[in-house]
């Protein structure tokens, strides 16, 4: 199924050639793309007006960008007038299509990066819409001529939009730029400055170079390459011409920067050092990656050295034909091996990551045979077919990747073993008596494998960078990604074509936990300075009530209150009205453009966009095919009526009644009245949404009630937060926690010789429990509970109470949906606290006699809530005859069960494997292997608890290594 727009085929046929309208193609590529949504024809003319004279006003702001660009370029010539002629060429090129299943021999081999490769800095690369000069790389070192700095590329911020580089610098300034000779003058000074900082940055590399080098006395090979020449000195010299040179273009900038001084601005509001401190500030911002650069260079040029020690250290303890020698070639050889495995397995990975899977994988969807007939009028089961479809390839290259994994972790493991029994070998040979100082040549071999194998993993690591750069340009080119059918989660689409772009589809894709980066960023000042006061109110109060209670027990009227306000408020201040880095700011502005885009579709389709039951992404469809199974649910459930009226005043004057009632004889405690009364200005009526259960057919929906502020929730709170405890504490003998306590229980049954051979398990779940609770039954069960476990009071509150404030929980269940009003006369509101204890209660009673039938037998009973499970010993049909019975108890409470010595309960698949319990996590197969996206704007401790989470679970379910490896490359590939 193809989840993006479909792209016009070519025709094959020769058509007789036509004259082109170069001078209209940006408009005949946007009408075409039109066309493929079925754009009205009126429509497109007025978008294409509208976007014609956005192009018109772009031009004219880059208008000023490029003059500042030739001013500097001028300025540089002048002062340069020895310089060597540089061209330009023009990069301004259409893309060639890439497909999906080929990439190039030029793009699978994977460059070499300046860190694994030479000192040299990276020459200037080809990028868009950006001129690139050509110059001699190789600098002579008896020339003393002055040369522009070869290895200075323009940057991102001052090569791409003017538009967002001028928000920044109002912000960095702290003041609005509006005229253009303002505008010219600032641009012209930030790019001195940032040429500046680039000269200093490299002055400081190459110097360090040199100190480096005559503290050592040796240089590394490349430096000689570079100096074409094996002395050293000459290469001293070479490199103390380069720095030279550098001082000199430095000098140049420095005063190109002092004539700036000498310049009336006309900027008269801030002085020439204001202006330079901040333009220097937003440099620095812009920048900082060279400071990381150069230290991974001198990390690589003070490693040259380390591994000529380690080498020139093993040579002296003995001559290289010796049979040492010979191990420690093989060691590393093995080594290599097994590294090249490696890469591949990573390559593997990034192209998960990216999206862009290998042509192996990618064939799959040839074998599986496409969809030969679809039903006739019937859009709901062309849509189910479809997503059938697509789900089942989709789960099918997920198994063959995992199988891919696997595959190079048994390659890798042999390789492993081959390594560990030839160092053994080695090390029986060194450690022989016989040889002297052996433990120390081990030692000193140990320490050169180990080093050249860290350094072969860092050269892969520095690889896997460039090999992502050139799967994701790929990617961009090809045409057929749109139509590949891929592994990572996606919304589930209940609709005939697919109304979102690309860029939408991706973006949704992400997920519903993802955050928007610095959301708080682009908003308005007036929005911020709000946004400021609320987080300083907030985290004020906090921190002041902590120190006034005890035992710190600080007096409200300290001086060091309004010191910490201050200082948080100016911290806030801080945090909000720093400029984003460029990039930053690029990603935000489109990232918020792209859900207005959303935003809008959904609204002109007439959408709805939910959270799927059990799935973790997003379902998409018509908002009034959603109704109808909305429709469906209230007459299946027949648990709510409609009312004509807002019954909002009415029921929180009876719930303040009850609680001053309460409270006046003495029924509840001050603290108990305080803590359930409401407060009226911040009431509201509750609200019903329902989440679509895609995993099902038909696509039924879950309720679920928004109660926050609702009347009665502080009291729902207040009962739960007394009752549970009770609860938890005398039924824990038949309650299941989660996953763990359920193996736990049945390993300890395993041992005590109640698990057989021909034991079955047995799990059944209750139908719409909270929906159906009967209500009235429900409270007598509550009173029941608490009378047979010896209750009068809980916490200072009779039997009596407790049931008046259970049953205006209960029986004033009103919510709005949509436009109307509804009461709940039938249940619980799901989403309410006290509605998961009050149907925990109910099922204990209901449960009763299996209890005790499963007690006498021997045999092992747990429930989670609406979910049971059991051993049974006897025959299947017995059993069969127990259930069927239990379905006639009370007419609200049906059951749906399943029997098998194999069967999955909550996470954990529970297996008899001839009286030996196997268990292994589960996934039910409506669950997306989603995970929250690391670039999500959450705090970094959240994906360090994901992966720790995960892994933890991994250990605790997996019965054998080989089912937690399973699991674990399972975590893996969801998180790719």
């Amino acid at each position: 199924m193809d989840r993006h727009d479909d792209v016009p085929i070519l025709n094959q046929q020769p058509q007789p050639q036509q004259k082109k309208c170069h001078g209209n193609r940006r408009n005949q590529r946007f009408r075409r793309k039109c066309r493929a949504h079925k754009m009205k024809p009126s429509k497109m003319e007025k978008l294409i007006k509208k976007r014609n004279l956005i192009h018109k006003k772009n031009q004219k702001n880059n208008s000023i960008r490029r003059a500042t660009n030739s001013n500097i370029e001028l300025t540089i010539r002048k002062n340069n007038q020895s310089q060597p002629i540089t061209t330009t060429t023009d990069l301004n090129k259409r893309k060639r299509d890439i497909s999906l299943q080929e990439l190039s021999k030029t793009n699978t081999t994977i460059s070499e990066t300046t860190s694994s490769v030479s000192i040299v800095q990276p020459s200037s690369k080809k990028m868009k819409n950006v001129s690139k000069t050509i110059t001699n790389p190789i600098i002579n070192a008896n020339n003393s001529d002055v040369k522009r700095n070869t290895n200075y590329r323009r940057p991102m911020y001052l090569t791409r939009s003017s538009h967002i580089l001028c928000q920044i610098l109002n912000k960095t300034l702290n003041y609005s730029l509006k005229k253009k000779d303002e505008q010219q003058f600032i641009y012209l000074q930030l790019e001195l400055l940032d040429q500046q900082y680039c000269l200093e940055k490299d002055q400081e590399l190459w110097q360090s170079y040199l100190d480096i080098g005559i503290q050592q006395h040796i240089w590394p090979d490349q430096l000689y390459t570079m100096a074409k020449t094996n002395d050293f000195d000459l290469c001293k010299e070479y490199l103390m011409n380069y720095i030279q040179n550098i001082k000199k273009q430095l000098n140049q900038c420095q005063s190109e920067l002092a004539k700036q001084q000498t310049q009336t601005s006309p900027i008269l509001e801030l002085s020439f050092e204001q202006i330079e401190h901040r333009l220097k500030e937003l440099v620095n911002r812009e920048r900082k990656y060279l400071s990381k650069r150069n230290n991974k260079q001198l990390i690589k040029f003070k490693d040259d050295f380390y591994e000529k020690e380690l080498f020139k250290t093993i040579s002296t303890y003995f001559p290289k034909t010796n049979e040492q020698d010979d191990y420690t070639n093989e060691l590393i050889t093995i080594r290599q091996k097994q590294a090249e495995i490696w890469q591949e397995q990573l390559m593997l990975e990034m192209r998960i990551l990216c999206k862009f899977l290998p042509q192996n994988v990618n064939h799959l969807e040839n074998f599986i045979a496409p969809i030969a007939y679809l039903p006739l009028n019937n859009n709901e089961k062309i849509v189910a077919v479809k997503n059938k479809h697509y789900k089942i390839i989709q789960e099918g290259k997920r198994i063959w990747l995992n199988y891919f994994l696997n595959i190079y972790e048994i390659k890798l493991q042999e390789y492993e073993e081959q390594y560990q029994n030839k160092f053994n070998k080695l090390e029986s040979q060194l450690l022989d008596k016989s040889i002297i100082n052996g433990p120390t040549m081990l030692n000193t071999i140990k320490e050169y494998i180990e080093y050249r194998i860290n350094k072969l993993k860092k050269d892969i690591y520095d690889k896997m960078s460039s090999f992502r750069r050139i799967v994701l340009q790929n990617r961009q080119r090809s045409t057929s990604t749109g139509h590949t059918i891929g592994v990572s989660p996606e919304p589930y689409l209940d609709l005939i074509s697919n109304p979102f772009n690309k860029r939408q589809w991706n973006y949704l894709s992400l997920g519903p936990s993802y955050i928007r980066l610095n959301q708080s960023a682009i908003r308005p000042k007036s929005q911020q300075l709000t946004g400021i006061k609320d987080e300083h109110k907030d985290i004020y109060k906090k921190v002041e009530n902590h120190l006034v209670e005890k035992p710190h027990c600080i007096p409200r009227t300290k001086p060091i209150f309004k010191e910490y306000s201050n200082h948080l408020l100016d911290y806030l201040n801080h945090s909000y009205f720093t400029p984003l880095p460029y990039k930053d700011q690029l990603q935000t502005l489109e990232q918020a453009q792209i859900v207005g885009s959303i935003r809008q579709i959904i609204k002109n389709m007439d959408l709805i966009i939910r959270l799927t039951d059990k799935g973790h992404n997003f379902y998409i469809g018509l908002a009034i095919e959603f109704e109808k199974k909305v429709e469906k649910f209230f007459s299946d459930t027949n648990a709510f009526i409609e009312l004509s009226y807002n019954p909002f005043n009415e029921i929180l004057d009876k719930v303040i009644e009850l609680l001053n009632k309460l409270y006046s004889k003495k029924l509840i405690w001050k603290w108990q009245y305080e803590e359930m009364m409401p407060d009226r200005t911040k009431c509201e009526l509750a609200h019903l949404y329902f989440n679509p259960k895609t995993h099902k057919d038909g696509i039924p929906v879950r309720p679920i009630e928004n109660t926050i502020h609702a009347s009665t929730t502080k009291i729902s709170k207040l009962l739960d937060k007394i009752l549970r405890p009770i609860f938890d504490s005398k039924c824990k003998e038949t309650t299941i926690i989660d996953g763990t306590s359920l193996i736990t229980e049945l390993t300890n049954n395993t041992k005590k010789g109640l698990l057989k051979p021909t034991t079955l398990f047995c799990t059944f779940d209750i139908r719409n429990l909270y929906t159906m609770l009967p209500q009235e039954q429900a409270l007598n069960s509550l009173m029941t509970f608490l009378h047979v476990h010896g209750y009068r009071k809980v916490k200072g509150i009779n039997l009596d109470t407790i049931r008046k404030l259970a049953s205006i929980v209960l029986q004033e269940n009103v919510f709005a949906y949509g436009k109307k009003i509804y009461k709940q006369t039938t249940g619980g509101a799901m989403g309410s606290s006290f509605t998961l204890t009050l149907a925990n209660i109910f099922m204990w009673e209901w449960q009763k006699k299996i209890v005790d039938e499963q007690t006498v037998t021997g045999e092992f009973y747990g429930r989670y809530i609406d979910d049971i499970f059991m051993t049974w010993n006897k025959s299947e049909n017995e059993l069969k005859v127990l259930l069927d019975e239990a379905n006639t108890w009370h007419p609200n409470i049906k059951l749906d069960y399943k029997i098998g010595k194999s069967l999955p309960f909550l996470d954990v698949l529970l297996t008899n494997n001839n009286g030996i319990l196997s268990t292994s996590v589960y996934h039910k197969p409506a669950t997306e292997p989603y995970v929250t996206p690391f670039i999500s704007d959450h705090p970094r401790h959240v994906f360090t608890n994901i992966i720790k989470t995960s892994l933890t679970r991994a250990i605790r379910y997996s019965s054998t290594f080989e089912v937690f490896n399973n699991e674990r490359r399972y975590i893996k590939l969801m998180l790719l």
